[in-house]
């Protein structure tokens, strides 16, 4: 054996390839110029609308769910908060759960709990059974989003197809916003109960789906290597956080029990941080955000995602109580922002692949933050044509390229190992953002519309000057997405970290190793390959 056929050797010897992690090579990478590729695709991509959709579908639905199970108006709010706290809360765990225990083996769990929660809800004859229902379902959703992005990172490897088929996720998100038309036309047909009905006939295909086209995991963990204590400090601070931000416009900002929830929320998550550092099998490897840019890639969609729920939420309780549109007309005032959505998700890739993603992040970021501006001055007596659609077309335009470059950029660089927490860690930020915001302005608009109320204004105006208010705070937020978006590294899609190509090598070792043969007679082969091709992404 020469000496350089020996250094090979001694090198995939000291690289096993169970190292990659648990989940890690065990899905086949995939081509979209291959129709099962296209098809793999489509498959985890509509896994994304059907849990982002769960989020919007309900909202015009409020009002007729409030009127036939008799709620208290302090509950109809955790008709929509319910799911976003298990959804946002226990994303994280969910995402490191696919990493260790099979990202196939969540995502068809995580697809059932949602299809079985989601009837539930649909069957409800009370308030308390359905805020369960919802509460079961985003914990189902938390499962689910984090285990396809992952399955999509790790399964499309090659530059050019990454970006397309990251950039047809992004776009799903954007294209979410379509869920107050879906709700619309449910309400106003067979009625409130379809918007949960509507799930479970679309799940049944998509698991079949998963079983068929997506490969059975090689390896299993051991709850031994799941971080039980970082785990219950993680979901408890999150679900504190998204609890304590839900109920402050309920209960006051400044009121003891907001106060102690976020505090307390805070002191979990401090601990968890520190639990994070001494454990063996940390929950979130803290050295994830060596990643150049990935805190900025995470931090920007939640700040963003904050602004634009908000402003899709105060828009339907515009276009209803004020201008007085059905359910159906609301929901067919946002087509055209889901089209936009759509064009600019679609062209997204490209863009990036020359300029990489902070320019499309900053420029969707600050045209986003001028379109809620637009709509921040929406008057009592507005019109569609020239004070609703040329904001949200724009805002539209500004949440396709924000959505689809925070996607790249928060996976860009991330070992295969950690796919599922990188999708966990963005998934899970636009949720809490989507929260925050919620909470926030929603406080911003009630102080606004109650204050001019005690001084004998109008509903109307009330209402109107409420929203305009909030949604002016709601375009500032994108505009410091903005510049967070300018601390992101300007990636334009790159697969893989160094770290993996190294892997990457390894499991080529062991696809050449003959069986019965040992490391040396594989390195031998494998020493035949030229220096050029070895560690390339597949």
């Amino acid at each position: 054996m020469t000496t350089g056929t020996r250094a090979v050797s001694r090198r995939f010897r000291r690289i096993p390839v169970a190292t990659a992690g648990v989940a890690a090579g065990s899905i086949p990478p995939a081509s979209l110029a291959s129709g099962r590729g296209k098809l793999k695709l489509a498959l985890l991509c509509a896994v994304a609308f059907l849990a982002l959709a769960a989020v919007s579908v309900v909202n015009i639905a409020l009002p007729s769910i409030r009127r036939d199970l008799h709620m208290p108006v302090q509950n109809v709010q955790w008709i929509l908060s319910g799911y976003l706290l298990t959804f946002g809360g226990f994303m994280l765990l969910g995402g490191r759960s696919a990493d260790l225990f099979g990202r196939r083996r969540v995502l068809l769990a995580g697809t059932t709990l949602f299809a079985v929660s989601s009837f539930a809800a649909g069957l409800a004859q009370s308030s308390g059974g359905l805020i369960g229902a919802r509460l079961a379902q985003g914990l189902g959703g938390a499962m689910m989003l984090p285990a396809a992005l992952s399955i999509l990172t790790t399964t499309f490897e090659d530059g050019t197809d990454r970006r397309k088929a990251l950039g047809a996720w992004g776009a799903v998100v954007g294209l979410a916003s379509v869920g107050p038309l879906l709700g619309g036309l449910l309400v106003q047909g067979p009625g409130w109960r379809w918007v949960f009905f509507v799930f479970p006939p679309i799940c049944v295909p998509v698991l079949g789906a998963t079983v068929w086209l997506i490969g059975g995991e090689r390896h299993r963990a051991g709850l031994a290597h799941l971080d039980l204590p970082g785990a219950v400090l993680a979901t408890a601070g999150v679900l504190l956080l998204v609890l304590g931000l839900v109920q402050a416009p309920e209960v006051g900002w400044g009121s003891t029990r907001t106060v102690g929830e976020l505090v307390a929320a805070f002191v979990l998550v401090a601990a968890f941080v520190l639990n994070e550092q001494r454990s063996k099998n940390p929950l979130l490897p803290l050295s994830i955000f060596r990643v150049k840019g990935l805190a900025a890639a995470d931090i920007t969609p939640l700040i963003g995602f904050a602004g634009f729920i908000a402003a899709f939420f105060f828009l339907t309780l515009y276009m209803q109580n004020v201008l007085g549109y059905s359910p159906v007309k609301s929901g067919l005032a946002f087509l055209p922002a889901a089209i936009g959505v759509g064009v600019v998700a679609r062209i997204s890739p490209r863009l990036i692949g020359r300029l990489g993603t902070r320019p499309l992040l900053l420029a969707g970021s600050l045209t986003a933050a001028g379109g809620i501006y637009w709509l921040s001055r929406i008057p009592v007596n507005g019109s569609y044509l020239t004070d609703l659609l040329p904001g949200m077309v724009i805002m539209s335009f500004g949440l396709g390229a924000q959505s689809v470059a925070a996607t790249i950029a928060a996976n860009a660089g991330v070992p295969a190992d950690k796919a599922g927490l990188a999708a966990a860690l963005l998934n899970a930020s636009q949720q809490v953002g989507g929260a925050l915001g919620l909470a926030i302005f929603s406080a911003i608009a009630t102080s606004r519309t109650s204050h001019l109320l005690a001084i004998n204004t109008a509903m109307p105006e009330a209402l109107t000057s409420g929203f305009q208010t909030a949604l002016l705070a709601a375009s500032t937020f994108v505009l410091v997405a903005a510049v967070i978006a300018t601390r992101t590294t300007n990636t334009r899609g790159e697969p893989r970290s160094s770290g993996d190509n190294e892997n990457a090598s390894a499991e080529a070792a062991a696809r050449l190793q003959p069986e019965g043969k040992g490391p040396e007679e594989a390195s031998i082969r494998l020493a035949t390959i030229p220096r050029r091709l070895r560690g390339r992404p597949r």
